[in-house]
């Protein structure tokens, strides 16, 4: 078993785990604008937690997106600046598989949408399915509107992330609907551990986040358009 240290703030919650021989700590607390503040320090504390040195440990990884600019920058930024300075590895993990994994540990399956509020009325949605023992992409991250996305997923046949709250009238009825999170952080865990296993590792200067939009926010213009339309 290696020494895995994992860091996440592509949500407003900051999700840390320590993957350690026979045990996963973990750390949830507010993201968002604090996480660049108060991510360090709780590694710090993480670790002396569990009597961990951080020269033993194997790989950094990190939430690689989609989901908040500036929370991603700050996973990735702090990923890559342990990393090159432990002479490490990264793992990449999927921030959306993240969520598909905790609902399969709360019950919801093996095929799972994860929907999750992009803000200014999208979604960044992506289709996983539990194959073997892993998680098998069946369609990537990508941006949706609501309507959008809950025409083109048709039947699914379960569906977990905040934009079930969010947009609810939108995406309709869905009976097996997962709008919450258990431990953000314990999928963290598992997910970095299966990542070094099939030992899918990258240079800590491949620490970049994935962005699926190109924007953070739409001109006044663009925003009086999107009314008029909707």
């Amino acid at each position: 078993m290696p020494h895995l240290l994992a860091l996440d703030s592509s949500t407003d919650t900051m999700a840390l785990a320590l993957v350690t021989p026979g045990q996963t700590r973990v750390f949830e607390a507010a993201g968002g604008a604090q996480a660049s503040a108060r991510m360090l320090p709780e590694v710090k504390a993480l670790l002396a937690g569990a009597g961990v040195r951080m020269s033993e440990l194997d790989a950094i990884a990190f939430g690689q997106g989609p989901g908040a600019f500036t929370g991603l920058r700050t996973a990735c930024a702090v990923a890559q600046g342990l990393a090159f300075g432990l002479d490490k590895p990264v793992l990449a993990v999927d921030s959306l598989m993240l969520v598909a994994e905790d609902a399969r540990a709360q019950g919801a399956g093996d095929d799972i949408w994860v929907a999750m509020d992009a803000r200014i009325g999208e979604i960044y949605a992506a289709h996983y399915r539990w194959t073997d023992g892993a998680w098998a992409v069946v369609e990537a991250p990508a941006l949706y509107a609501p309507a959008v996305l809950a025409a083109h997923w048709g039947r699914p046949a379960a569906v977990a992330g905040t934009a079930l709250t969010e947009y609810a009238a939108a995406l309709g009825d869905l009976p097996n609907a997962w709008p919450q999170t258990r431990s953000r952080a314990a999928a963290l865990g598992a997910l970095a551990l299966a990542t070094w296993q099939r030992g899918d590792t990258r240079d800590a200067a491949e620490a970049l986040p994935v962005y699926v939009r190109d924007k953070v926010a739409l001109t006044t213009a663009e925003r009086e358009q999107k009314a008029a339309l909707s």
